[in-house]
């Protein structure tokens, strides 16, 4: 226990130390790290024993990968990936090919000439050396480009390409290896599978991963999003993070894959909670200082010497592989130029993927003989790319002009959750705010109708409200619809007088605001199938329902999900809660694609009396000043392609949880209009649904627009 003790001191003050350094030479924090192993390790003075890096210290370098993958994952974000995704894919392409064959043919060229390993070896044996040390080369380090991103704060389309790339790779790396090695084993003549089956096992080895980190980072987000502390938050994420790495370890899957599965399902939740992140954040310095410091004293550089020349061609190759390659990838897609001249640059760092993969190659018994050569040529690129690919990546960074601006003191995380009230609807509490602006003129040849269920006294006056703004805008009736069971004899006749007691409130409301209404009664075992029916005969440009009071209900939601698939028409849910006034309206959305979707219903809104509309962006905690008035200009050129008034404004605010920041902002409105983009099964599972979770947290009345396309 002293001896750990002992060696962690060292490790981190040692550490710490040869960062500070580091930093007063403009050098990366990493590469002060990996000094200082070096000089600590066995290679070095031998103060940490090669017992002490095997026994002792390797768990920190688990939970630290854990760590650094975990971390990757919340950089895929897919609506910024979008964005970028074909970069990303012919760039991740790109680079690995490029480092694949340069590397491959390099080898088999300097190995044939300088006449590496057995005096018998035949052009066969030369192949395959050279198709191992290319599928080795494919691996990246993400610790060190991850570290290096972070401590210089970047951001922008260098980056986050740089990050996505990153994150593929290793999934790449996973799948060109398992291929070679099954076409070494068939060159090696011991194959006793086909190639096939390694790529098959390949791929499920990464499914499994990504399986187990989806699942990972769903539990997560639920149980964390119940927490209001950070230090709260930090254990429970750790321990979950972690429990999913073992698990990940112990079915033969992928730690890493698993980590960032994890960290891109939190991410990609539709209420984007990531203060979990921040959290671990706050835990990871001295995790990286020592994971840095021991990948340090890993290094052996005795390598470097019994490398000799074909080391120092695959460091070489390997590096501008990556750059060739990522150039390629990146002209072909189009990329911005900082990430065509430098994106290459910052994937030359390599370690633990690729060492994992040389004790792959050494376990085997029928490639194991090339690993005498295998080992100390990766180990000597290892040493070469530790040492100077973090270097390599802060110039790419620097040089794309993507460095951030420090941020000094602690940083105020904003969308802290706070309580809300939520939930079941109290429903005394249910209100109308009285119509007083002008009446509307209804139009003498309507087109069409809008359509609206009444089922429940105290919402109907709501539901009317809404529908008659609608049919306004569309220039079409109103028309409520009552769905009923089929009944007969004594039940049918106690029923007569339901739909007149419903429609009393409805229609006040609705003659107040200048209309008519009709009223039709539908006789169906099916709700969905009576308001679809309704829909088509009466020619619905929409349908106006009224959201459970009790809170979300499943079988509601099956209803609102049949007839928003099978009418003509957007679908319009109205959650009905305290007071309901029309004048000051929030809506938030995540993209262009959702302000499509309740362009109508914000259109209906802002053509009826003095309305005040705030169309809400929510970006990530380290976007620029740039950035945040970038996306409020889209927003307001948005308003103004529409045709709306200049009362329709366009806001950006920075969020850490997406949905707490939208709770915090409805403070001083009246009215919410949320798109909910359409999900079912496995995808409503994965990326859940911001509306429902606003309506549980919310006590605003809220207008939810389901469809295609609104």
């Amino acid at each position: 226990m002293i001896e750990i003790t002992l060696s962690l001191a060292v490790l981190l003050a040692v550490g710490f130390l040869a960062a500070k350094v580091a930093q007063l030479l403009r050098l990366p924090s990493v590469t002060g790290y990996i000094c200082a192993g070096v000089l600590l390790g066995p290679s070095g003075l031998g103060i940490i024993t090669e017992e002490a890096l095997s026994q002792q210290l390797g768990h920190f370098t688990q939970i630290a990968l854990m760590l650094i993958a975990f971390g990757i994952g919340e950089h895929l974000d897919l609506r910024q990936l979008r964005q970028t995704a074909k970069s990303v894919g012919y760039v991740g392409l790109g680079e690995t090919s490029g480092a694949f064959w340069l590397v491959g043919i390099g080898a088999f060229l300097v190995a044939r000439a300088t006449s590496v390993g057995h005096a018998e070896w035949g052009l066969l044996d030369f192949a395959t050396l050279a198709l191992l040390l290319g599928a080795v080369s494919v691996a990246t380090a993400p610790a060190a480009t991850l570290h290096v991103m972070r401590e210089l704060r970047a951001a922008g389309p260098l980056t986050s390409t740089l990050m996505a790339v990153v994150a593929v790779d290793d999934g790449l790396a996973i799948i060109i290896f398992g291929i070679a090695m099954s076409v070494a084993r068939h060159l090696s003549g011991g194959a006793t599978d086909s190639i096939t089956a390694a790529a098959g096992a390949s791929l499920g080895e990464i499914a499994w991963s990504l399986v187990i980190g989806a699942v990972a980072g769903l539990i997560i987000d639920l149980v964390v999003h119940q927490l209001n502390r950070r230090g709260e938050m930090l254990t429970v994420g750790l321990a979950l993070l972690l429990l999913a790495g073992e698990g990940a370890r112990l079915m033969q899957a992928s730690p890493l894959l698993a980590g960032m599965a994890a960290g891109f399902t939190i991410v990609n939740r539709d209420r984007r909670d990531v203060r979990v992140f921040r959290a671990i954040n706050d835990f990871e310095p001295p995790i990286y200082a020592l994971f840095f410091t021991l990948a340090g004293a890993h290094l052996d550089l005795s390598a470097l010497a019994v490398a000799g020349l074909l080391g120092l061609t695959y460091a070489v190759l390997r590096v501008a592989g990556k750059m060739a390659g990522a150039n390629l990838g990146a002209r072909v897609a189009g990329a911005p130029a900082a990430v065509r001249r430098w994106l290459g640059l910052a994937l030359a760092p390599q370690a633990g993927v690729a060492i994992g993969l040389i004790f792959l190659i050494q376990g085997d018994e029928r490639v194991g003989i090339y690993s005498s050569i295998i080992t100390p040529v990766v180990l000597a690129g290892v040493v070469l790319s530790e040492l100077v690919g973090p270097v390599l990546a802060r110039i790419a960074v620097q040089k794309a002009g993507e460095v951030g601006e420090e941020v000094k003191g602690e940083r105020q995380p904003k969308g802290a959750r706070k309580e809300v009230a939520g939930g079941p609807v109290d429903i005394e509490s249910i209100e109308l705010v009285p119509w007083t602006w002008e009446q509307l003129e209804p139009p003498e040849n309507p087109t069409g109708s809008v359509i609206f269920g009444v089922a429940h006294p105290a919402t109907a006056p709501a539901l009317a409200r809404i529908a008659t703004i609608l049919a306004h805008h569309h220039r079409a009736r109103l028309l409520a619809v009552r769905v009923l069971p089929p009944a007969s004899g004594q039940e049918a006749q106690e029923r007569e007088a339901i739909p007149g007691e419903l429609l009393a409130a409805a229609e006040t409301e609705v003659r107040s605001m200048g209309y008519d209404l009709a009223m039709e009664v539908v006789t169906t075992p099916s709700v969905p199938a009576g308001l679809v029916s309704a829909a088509r005969e009466h020619r619905a440009t929409a349908i106006v329902l009224g959201h459970p009071l009790a809170g979300t209900s499943r079988a509601f939601d099956r209803v609102v999900e049949q007839v928003a698939r099978e009418a003509a028409c957007p679908v319009i849910v109205v959650r009905s809660a305290g007071a309901l006034h029309t004048e000051r309206i929030l809506v938030p959305v995540a993209n262009v694609q959702e302000l499509e979707l309740v362009r109508t219903v914000v259109r209906a809104l802002a053509a009826v009396g003095p309305h005040r509309i705030t169309l809400l962006r929510t970006v990530r905690p380290e976007a620029t000043q740039d950035e945040i008035e970038a996306v409020e200009a889209e927003l307001i050129e948005w308003a103004r392609t529409e045709e709306l008034p200049d009362s329709v404004r366009g806001e950006a605010v920075k969020a850490e949880a997406r949905l707490e920041t939208i709770c915090e902002a409805t403070a001083g409105y009246d009215l919410l209009v949320m798109p909910a983009m359409p999900r079912r099964g496995l995808q409503r599972l994965f990326f859940g649904s911001l509306a429902e979770d606003l309506i549980r947290s919310c006590d605003r009345p809220v207008l939810i627009v389901r469809g295609e396309r609104a």
